[in-house]
């Protein structure tokens, strides 16, 4: 590893992936307050699209997007084109009592923020998977 490697990794964005504008508000708000870099994607295809052109820090995606490509396969696109990301992977969702959710997050072993959350919990999660920012 590069000596500047550090310093690059921890300006690089975030990408936030939510469909429902007041959650990616509230959670944009909370992250750049704590001095994280965001970049949103309404979709999880907008993601894809995003990670096919760019480099992030990490993502944090909803489990349920629009658009037929949901979080699970968002993670599933890392595992096969970006690997140094899949460990740098957190879902939000409010549905963990569904079986397919619990199946996804059973599978990835990607750690979870479930909704309703508060800033907190989500801050913990992000400085616990991607680090504090610099």
């Amino acid at each position: 590893m590069k000596a500047s490697s550090p310093a690059r990794s921890a300006s690089l964005p975030l990408l936030v992936v939510e469909d429902e504008p007041s959650v990616m508000e509230f959670m944009r708000a909370a992250l750049e307050r704590s001095g994280y870099n965001i970049v949103s994607a309404a979709s999880g295809a907008e993601a894809l699209r995003l990670l096919a052109a760019g480099d992030y820090l990490g993502v944090i995606t909803d489990m349920r997007t629009p658009g037929g490509v949901s979080g699970a396969d968002v993670h599933a696109w890392i595992e096969a084109h970006r690997p140094e990301l899949v460990s740098r992977v957190i879902f939000v969702t409010g549905d963990t009592v569904n079986d397919e959710t619990l199946a996804i997050l059973q599978h990835t072993g990607a750690p979870c923020v479930e909704k309703p959350f508060r800033v907190k919990q989500l801050l913990a999660m992000v400085e616990k998977t991607f680090g504090k920012p610099q």
